[in-house]
């Protein structure tokens, strides 16, 4: 994560800004939400499983170590390569671009702070690029 004049990607200011795992939470709630509302989202929703139980615990615990905060994902499963995981997927700018949109939507929602949002979009921005480039070569 890049450092900012906020103080965001500094020790644990990005998991504090985004309301620790309770923020974070929220977040992850209101992003799986947006994939099951949005149609642009409708092939990436068919990429999880139909209960997201798991996968919101599993991206709520991701977010709370990549902003800094307790790293849960790695207590629970273990280290995590996010390009790695996906690799069997056929992610292209559609798909990439529709996860995009479930979280822009998903972090407008939140109280946070305004340069907290910008922040964090942009920084979702440089993974959500290295999947698609991990794995376009399958569409």
């Amino acid at each position: 994560m890049q450092i900012n004049e906020h103080g965001y990607g500094v020790g644990a200011n990005s998991y504090h800004a985004a309301g620790g795992l309770t923020g974070i939470t929220c977040l992850v709630d209101d992003f799986f939400s947006n994939m099951d509302a949005f149609p642009e989202s409708e092939k990436i929703r068919k990429m999880h499983p139909q209960d997201l139980t798991e996968s919101r615990k599993k991206l709520a615990y991701f977010l709370s170590g990549w902003l800094g905060g307790p790293r849960l994902y790695a207590e629970h499963y273990g280290g995590i390569n996010i390009p790695e995981v996906h690799k069997h997927l056929a992610i292209g700018d559609a798909e990439r671009d529709a996860w995009l949109l479930c979280m822009q939507k998903a972090i407008d929602a939140q109280k946070y702070q305004g340069s907290f949002k910008e922040y964090l979009f942009a920084q979702l921005k440089i993974p959500a690029e290295r999947v698609k480039q991990t794995c376009a070569k399958k569409i």
